[in-house]
């Protein structure tokens, strides 16, 4: 069977990573056309960064027809899968989404607060016009969203945008295998990890080929009495310590983004230091990419960089292709993913999207069973859940009000006369993104007389 993928946003540094990925893959799949996107400001690094995968597909030997476009129609048309990787407005839309609440002394960040409800704002609006267009040109594409927010990206896309056949996958999973094996002296196929959440909120048990739970164990290996001087923390998480009488008592290992909701206060006082000094993570991941894009230009470069890791994201583009790799072959591999409840976390909606273990199949991901949730946890992810689902409303339909209770539910912005400030400074700032938000923002400008 021949496949014909499509990526959206095909100019972002994370492309040869994903080219990498499937050319590891090239037993398990055959494909004939891979089609980069990008839009016309990001032509310039789409053109070089497709370059590099030119000279990678070209050196492992295979006859992969790659090309670079401006034209979505043009790279849509009969798709087998559609992956994403876009950020809508670029690294100067998130360092608004940091810096921003940071100066109003409220936590600014990429997927969480203020900054992550407003990603999810401008990801899904940018997404209508491209389902829009997939309706038309590959009604029958699967789509793998790793654009983030991706839960409430995902959310959106299957229950209001109608793409049944989509995915959402996230990295913070697969390193949390990763680092649990290595804490546990075994490898990656001989634990398996069971997931209870939502992208970016999600608890998780560990379990040995043997069948015995290893989760207090690596509690303890990891944040208590066993730990040791390396611990694997997400690159653009502070690595401060998690109250560890807490994880005792859940019996559950945590997210790394958990660190906002657990130890809030000091998270908050180290961003604000951070912020002060000027290292917002934006400006660090702009430096970053500089580097990068430097070494894609390098027409002897046939690889990919060392120098990619530091990008923070380790894995997006390895599950991914495994994602596609276990459809077409079926093979039931099991990932967690973001994908519709189906009922398996029963306190939560029957269909919304949660992120659980799964098997990929055929007919995409079904859900496995979960572990016993404590009633605390219960608690946050139905409070999560719900501040996802009006943040969604929101951002379908660009009603101010919906938006304000999304800020109102969220635990990590203040309630009081600075969260509608906050919401109305970042409705302007992120102006040219929020069409759906016009009226809203024409509002505020005539009441500000701006």
């Amino acid at each position: 069977m021949s496949i014909k993928i499509v990526t959206i946003g095909g100019g972002s540094s994370y492309t040869p990573e994903l080219m990498e990925g499937m050319i590891l893959r090239q037993k398990d799949i055959n494909i004939t056309e891979w089609w980069f996107v990008d839009v016309p400001e990001g032509k310039e690094k789409l053109e070089i960064v497709v370059g590099l995968a030119r000279r990678m597909v070209k050196k492992a030997g295979l006859d992969w027809d790659v090309r670079a476009t401006l034209d979505r129609k043009e790279a849509l048309k009969d798709a087998d899968f559609v992956t994403s990787q876009f950020r809508v407005g670029g690294l100067d839309a998130r360092y608004l989404d940091e810096s921003i609440p940071l100066s109003h002394g409220i936590l600014g960040q990429e997927t969480n607060g203020a900054g992550g409800i407003f990603k999810a704002f401008r990801t899904i609006e940018a997404y209508k016009p491209i389902i829009e267009d997939m309706r038309k040109l590959c009604p029958n594409a699967w789509l793998i969203n790793f654009t983030n927010p991706a839960g409430m990206v995902t959310e959106a896309l299957i229950n209001h945008l109608g793409w049944s056949k989509t995915i959402g996958l996230c990295n913070i999973p697969i390193g949390q295998h990763k680092a649990a094996a290595e804490k546990l002296n075994l490898r990656d196929e001989e634990i398996t990890l069971r997931h209870v959440g939502l992208n970016h909120f999600h608890f998780h048990e560990v379990w040995d080929k043997d069948g015995n739970n290893r989760t207090d164990e690596l509690i303890e290996r990891f944040y208590g009495e066993l730990q040791e001087d390396h611990r694997e923390v997400v690159k653009n998480i502070t690595d401060l310590d998690f109250p560890i009488e807490f994880l005792r008592s859940i019996r559950m290992l945590p997210c790394d983004y958990h660190r906002y909701y657990f130890i809030q206060d000091e998270m908050l006082e180290d961003a604000i230091k951070e912020y002060q000094k000027g290292h917002v993570r934006a400006a660090i991941v702009k430096k970053v990419e500089r580097e990068l894009f430097q070494l894609y230009q390098d027409p002897t470069l046939k690889d990919k960089p060392k120098q990619l890791e530091q990008r923070g994201g380790a894995y997006y583009s390895d599950i991914a292709c495994q994602i596609i790799v276990a459809i077409i072959n079926d093979s039931h591999q099991e990932l967690t993913v973001s994908t519709l409840n189906r009922g398996v976390i029963p306190f939560l909606p029957e269909n919304c999207v949660v992120e659980v273990s799964s098997l990929i199949t055929s007919q995409g991901a079904i859900p496995l069973s979960i572990p016993e949730v404590p009633t605390i946890l219960k608690g946050y992810l139905q409070l999560m859940k719900e501040m996802e689902l009006v943040t969604v409303e929101a951002a379908m339909t660009g009603d101010y009000q919906v938006a304000l209770q999304a800020f109102m539910i969220n635990p990590l912005i203040p309630h009081g006369h600075e969260t509608e400030n906050l919401l109305n400074e970042l409705l302007i700032a992120h102006e040219n993104y929020l069409p759906q938000f016009a009226d809203a923002i024409e509002k505020i400008k005539e009441d500000r007389n701006v």
